[in-house]
C-alpha cells in the first residue's frame, strides 16, 4: 500500500455519486479545494459519526472554498440510503472495485478481531485547486475529523 503524500498529483477519477451521476475530480480543478475522504462502510457507527460531522460543518467548509467527496466501496443504492437517512449534504461516491482507493493508496491489509482482510484505510486528502495533494489527514478520530480539517484549512488561509 503506497499512500499518496503531500505534493503528489492527485489521480483523476470518475465515479458515480449517490444519485447515479458521474463526478470527476478534475471538474473542481482551478475552482475549489476538494476534501477526498475515504471511509470503510456506509451506515456504520464510525462512518456515520464522521459523515454527520462533515454535514454539520458544510457552511464553514463552503466558506473555505472546499468541496467534500466521500468515497467507499458501497454500491450507489446504499449511498443513496445513507444520504437520505442522515440528511447528508455533500457527495458520496461509489468505488466498488476500489480502483480509486488503490490509486490513492488507501486499500490494503487490515485487522479486526484477529481476522486479516483487505479494506479501506480511513484517510483523507485535501486536493488543492491545482490538482495536487495539499495535505494528508491520517491521524484523527472519526468524531474529530471535521475539526482537524477545519483547523488545517483556517490555518492555511
Amino acid at each position: 500500500m503506497q499512500t499518496l503524500t503531500a505534493g503528489a498529483t492527485a489521480p483523476d477519477f470518475s465515479l458515480q455519486d449517490q444519485n447515479g451521476d458521474t463526478v470527476t475530480l478534475s471538474q473542481f480543478k482551478g475552482d475549489k479545494r476538494v476534501l477526498v475522504y475515504f471511509y470503510p462502510k456506509a451506515m456504520t457507527p464510525g462512518c456515520t459519526t464522521q459523515a454527520c460531522s462533515l454535514r454539520d460543518t458544510k457552511a464553514e467548509l463552503d466558506a473555505l472554498d472546499t468541496v467534500v467527496l466521500g468515497i467507499s466501496p458501497d454500491p450507489v443504492k446504499k449511498l443513496a440510503r445513507f444520504v437520505e437517512r442522515d440528511s447528508l449534504n455533500f457527495t458520496l461516491l461509489s468505488d466498488e472495485d476500489h480502483a480509486v482507493a488503490d490509486a490513492f493508496g488507501v486499500w490494503g491489509p487490515k485487522k479486526f478481531m484477529g481476522k486479516e482482510y483487505d479494506g479501506i484505510h480511513r484517510l483523507s486528502f485535501l486536493i488543492g485547486k491545482d490538482g495536487n495533494v495539499e495535505h494528508v489527514f491520517n491521524k484523527f478520530k472519526t468524531k474529530d475529523h471535521h475539526q482537524v480539517v477545519l483547523d488545517y484549512l483556517q490555518q492555511a488561509r
